[in-house]
């Protein structure tokens, strides 16, 4: 009787999605019709809205009903300031029953372009737990979310979690259906659409790794994706970079490591003269700043990507510990690295450059050229921008170059370690890069962030495809002001 009456009032009370306010932010409305965001000191525009979509935003604080796209002007006034808010990260979406405070779950936003979508499901439908989805705590809070995910969905209802657990084995809507802890198909239709659970064809029960969407997917290790949508900006809403967060909890460790107790023996001072390399390594740093008025020349840049990063040699072998396998292509680069695979390509953020227009390039490290890609303008600056944040720098970089991966390169032969393996690949091109611009007496700067939303946007390119790694500002330096 309890589990009919149970079903009987999810029948009766479906949950409904509702925008909130994040705690932090409260909006001002002005008499002109203008709206602002005021959070943590900061007051953000949000454009011009009518009175009507005005008064309803209040209702944010508590939570809006999520308007729907074929409403009237009013509803799509405020689907658009909701929007102006999803983009800044100050709204978060609850999937609650109608007649209820309670929640089921908290949708938190990692890209700027997320909006919850929830697609129709039939019963014939199968679907499966991604293997890229996980669950885990967050202070006092339970986590879903997964690196392919646009949103991150906070759990409140307990009775989800047995539900994630049978779904690690291909389920139909149907089935679903009928448990008592059913929540609905909105939960189901959101979760789809963010690529927690996939759709599984019944024709392949054994494909679940291909049913991830294209072969790009199948190629990662679940930990691998995690650490590249994490370990960088654009797919994730949570704070990154030197923000000092264990200040105050844990004494910072000393620069030199205390010296191992027992017996010490001391080497030799080296008195021959330093060689070219040597005094190359001497003389590197890391430069922030660059001369406006004395760019890098093209034939400078050529000179640098020739050493650094042409084709040397290219051929062909069989695939090892097989008579059978597949002949596999490899080039030979300046630099080393793992497996012969050069995965790393080279893009560069041209601002200023004497003898090359401004713009953004393709390296072609065959033929020895530079392919101008077409972008828009406010990506192209979003770019830049990043770096000079990333820098603590006052202006942009000459060049601009994005160390990308193609991750199959490696992922094809290496289980576990691929994503280790390309990030030790990009430490060794950056030192080779700053060996090389100090060499031509250029500046260059390692930068620790990349954006792999902003660079697929640029690209067309899916981020686990093909992505960003490391970026590495280059131009002429500024001279060291007289002492």
């Amino acid at each position: 009787m309890r589990a009919s009456a149970k079903k009987k009032s999810q029948s009766a009370a479906p949950p409904a999605l509702f925008a909130q306010l994040n705690a932090q932010v409260a909006l001002d409305a002005q008499a002109d019709g203008s709206i602002a965001a005021h959070f943590d000191g900061y007051t953000e525009p949000l454009g011009t809205f009518s009175a009507a979509a005005a008064e309803r935003a209040q209702e944010l604080r508590v939570g809006l009903t999520l308007p729907s796209p074929e409403g009237d002007a009013v509803e799509r006034d405020v689907e658009r300031l909701i929007r102006q808010l999803a983009r800044r990260g100050l709204v978060e979406y609850h999937l609650r029953r109608a007649d209820t405070d309670d929640d089921l779950v908290v949708i938190e936003p990692q890209i700027p372009d997320y909006w919850p979508r929830t697609p129709k499901l039939g019963d014939a439908t199968t679907i499966a737990l991604s293997r890229f989805a996980y669950l885990r705590r967050r202070g006092a809070e339970m986590i879903l979310e997964s690196p392919r995910a646009g949103a991150v969905f906070r759990i409140c209802d307990p009775r989800i979690a047995p539900l994630l657990t049978i779904l690690a084995t291909p389920q139909t809507v149907s089935r679903i259906r009928r448990r008592d802890d059913y929540p609905g198909p909105a939960l189901l239709a959101l979760l789809l659409d963010c690529q927690i659970l996939i759709a599984v064809d019944t024709a392949k029960p054994d494909a679940l790794r291909q049913a991830e969407g294209d072969d790009g997917l199948v190629l990662w290790d679940f930990h691998d994706l995690l650490f590249h949508a994490r370990s960088t900006e654009g797919r994730q809403a949570n704070p990154l970079g030197g923000l000092y967060p264990h200040t105050g909890l844990i004494a910072p460790l000393p620069a030199v490591r205390p010296a191992w107790p027992g017996k010490t023996i001391k080497l030799q001072e080296s008195g021959v003269t330093a060689s070219p390399f040597e005094r190359l390594l001497h003389e590197r740093h890391s430069a922030r700043d660059f001369d406006d008025q004395k760019p890098i020349t093209l034939a400078e840049l050529s000179t640098l990507l020739d050493s650094v990063a042409r084709i040397r040699s290219k051929w062909s072998s069989q695939l090892e510990f097989t008579d059978d396998g597949p002949d596999i292509e490899y080039t030979g680069r300046p630099y080393p690295g793992a497996g012969s695979a050069y995965e790393l390509e080279l893009y560069l953020a041209v601002a200023n450059c004497d003898g090359l227009a401004r713009g953004f390039y393709h390296y072609d490290a065959d033929a020895h050229a530079l392919a101008a890609i077409d972008v828009h303008s406010h990506h192209f600056e979003s770019m830049l921008q990043s770096a000079v944040f990333a820098m603590d720098a006052t202006s942009p970089p000459q060049i601009l170059i994005t160390i990308a991966a193609r991750f199959g390169r490696v992922s094809w032969k290496y289980s576990a370690i691929a994503y280790a393996l390309i990030l030790k690949d990009v430490g060794v091109l950056t030192q080779t890069l700053y060996m090389m611009a100090t060499d031509l007496g250029l500046g260059g700067c390692a930068i620790g962030t990349t954006n792999i939303d902003l660079f697929a946007k640029m690209t067309g390119l899916d981020f686990h495809v093909e992505g960003p790694v490391g970026q590495f500002a280059l131009g002429r330096g500024l001279e060291p002001p007289a002492s």
